[in-house]
């Protein structure tokens, strides 16, 4: 096992055998999945019903809805890093407090810095306001933000679209734009821009 498993290995047991304050009103807590070398992480908000009773990450419906977006950049499951800003149910999927997300943030910076991912997207407003806590998801979804060390991709939360289908045709339209934001990063001079991690200022990527 390389030495990056082994890590995101400790990393998954920690999360599975701690205690916080949503830990007894749930049945387990769901640690993040994928590739530990893959150049993209997915951050969403918290598990769900389907999540919490499997330990996987997005693997309802939302996940599904995932997978078929995934499926249009020629991505899978297996290719990418999958997590959330919480690691366990909140009770009736209502949304995480502050002091909650605050419980688990230290589970989310160890896969940060593991997996160092070259772009970031940020799945719904409440892991948009856990990075960009000035932006709206509305304003800002399909555009590249560089703050510090990351750069992050906003879009639609795909259970959005399960309450609101209109919203389909701009999380599709943003996940194509995906790619063309990777060959942005990785271009020698975005790469070589100098950035301060603890910099509160926020750079758009200009894609197109």
């Amino acid at each position: 096992m390389s030495e990056k498993l082994t890590i995101l290995q400790q990393i998954i047991t920690d999360i599975k055998n701690h205690k916080c304050s949503l830990r007894s009103g749930c049945l387990q807590a769901v640690p993040g999945e994928g590739n530990p070398d893959s150049d993209l992480m997915f951050i969403g908000e918290a598990p769900g019903r389907t999540e919490d009773a499997q330990g996987r990450p997005f693997v309802g419906s939302a996940g599904q809805i995932l997978n078929n977006l995934l499926a249009t950049i020629g991505r899978q499951r297996q290719d990418i890093y999958i997590t959330n800003v919480v690691k366990c149910r909140p009770p009736n999927n209502r949304d995480p407090l502050p002091a909650e997300v605050a419980e688990h943030s230290n589970f989310l910076q160890r896969e940060l810095d593991l997996i160092k991912p070259k772009l970031i997207v940020l799945l719904g407003r409440h892991a948009l306001h856990w990075f960009l806590p000035q932006e709206q998801i509305s304003k800002c979804h399909g555009q590249a933000k560089r703050q510090g060390q990351y750069v992050y991709f906003p879009v639609y939360h795909p259970a959005a679209v399960l309450h609101n289908p209109n919203l389909l045709n701009d999380l599709k339209n943003d996940f194509i734009k995906i790619s063309a934001v990777l060959a942005k990063i990785n271009q020698p001079s975005v790469q070589d821009i100098t950035t301060n991690e603890s910099q509160q200022s926020v750079e758009q990527i200009t894609i197109f």
